[in-house]
């Protein structure tokens, strides 16, 4: 995107939410992001249930949090832990609404999901609004869309729930990078960037603290390993260093939680190895300096299952970048890494510029 265009202030596109007013969300501004349409849900009106379905023309989704998903007692739409995102059921509005599927009724069903006193009785299943469940601690977990649309309507003190539609160019493929802006300037709306949403939020907030350093002899080297506590899901994420990264120079980097089949096991899929823990330690311990990011999520019996009876040909989904790519971003920012040769199959990073990162370059497993 040309940087002739910069986006407005965060205080404008939060007033602008506080208004009830629509904004465009971007994941970053390069040529190859994709956007939204939000409005804060508890002010959704018809006007705005029909500009998205006739202008953003995506599907009308609700991000909302944890906690509201729980409040409403939605349960999910698939079992399945593989999905991107973590749709529920979907929802019409018990009472007040014809066939559902009117802007109208829309628009009601998302402000009445919305609502402060919202209680399970008040929505029925299915029906036409697809509600989304962001990351615990929004952006800073994951730089999704789900979450930032719960982030912006919450940050703008609104309820922590967005009513918002993907962008779709005039073949149905989701439009990119300059045509996102130019819509936006057509339709008047102000728009923000999820790694602009990232960097506003570490300037003024943050959930992640480093609680404990130590060092720790390995047949790789001597690393320092620092300790931090996830308060919003209470985890221990740890970060190995071997040397000093420097900010200004690319650094060896891995970021990855701990799986049964690669790291105990030591194996990835014929088809694709992978690195694993003692691997990447190998590694860097080979290269005299590095960090490896070891996060604190846990595989459930399902996960270890479907990953041992997976096909031969199947590739491993990159942990990182689906799962909790603002945590171990904000871990190696702490400990100065900045620019990553990243020990990974080549793999897409939207809004990582939120966070002071770039990755240089894909270090695939041999």
């Amino acid at each position: 995107m040309s940087p002739a265009t910069p986006l407005p202030p965060m205080a404008d596109v939060l007033a602008a939410l506080v208004a009830g007013q629509r904004v465009l969300v971007i994941e970053d501004e390069t040529d190859e992001a994709t956007g939204c349409v939000l409005v804060a849900a508890e002010r959704a009106s018809e006007a705005d249930v029909n500009f998205m379905a006739a202008e953003a023309r995506g599907l009308v989704c609700m991000a909302i949090t944890e906690a509201r998903r729980a409040l409403l007692q939605l349960p999910p739409m698939a079992a399945n832990h593989r999905q991107r995102e973590r749709y529920t059921v979907s929802i019409e509005a018990a009472s007040g609404v014809s066939t559902g599927i009117s802007a109208a009724d829309r628009a009601l069903t998302l402000r009445v999901a919305a609502a402060a006193r919202a209680q399970p009785h008040d929505l029925v299943q299915p029906g036409h609004i697809f509600p989304v469940v962001a990351q615990p601690d929004g952006v800073l977990r994951r730089a999704g869309f789900a979450e930032a649309c719960s982030d912006l309507p919450a940050l703008a003190g609104r309820v922590a729930a967005g009513a918002y539609a993907m962008l779709l160019d005039d073949d149905g493929d989701l439009l990119r990078g300059p045509a996102l802006l130019a819509f936006a300037r057509h339709h008047g709306l102000p728009a923000v960037s999820i790694s602009g949403l990232i960097h506003h939020r570490l300037l003024t907030e943050s959930a992640l603290r480093r609680t404990h350093s130590t060092e720790l002899a390995t047949p790789y080297g001597c690393f320092t390993v620092h300790a931090y506590h996830d308060t919003p899901v209470d985890a221990l994420h740890l970060a190995l260093v071997l040397g000093q990264p420097d900010p200004g120079q690319p650094v060896l980097t891995r970021v990855q939680t701990v799986e049964m089949q690669r790291d105990v096991l030591g194996f990835g899929t014929p088809a694709q190895p992978a690195w694993n823990l003692e691997r990447s330690l190998a590694r860097i311990g080979a290269e005299g300096c590095g960090v490896l990011v070891l996060l604190d999520e846990r595989e459930s019996p399902q996960q270890r299952l479907d990953r041992l009876a997976a096909p031969a040909g199947a590739s491993p989904a990159p942990a990182f970048a689906q799962r909790a790519l603002g945590v171990g971003a904000q871990i190696l920012r702490d400990v100065g890494a900045h620019k990553l040769r990243l020990l990974s199959h080549p793999v897409p990073y939207r809004a990582v510029t939120g966070f002071d990162l770039e990755v240089t370059e894909f270090v695939p497993p041999c």
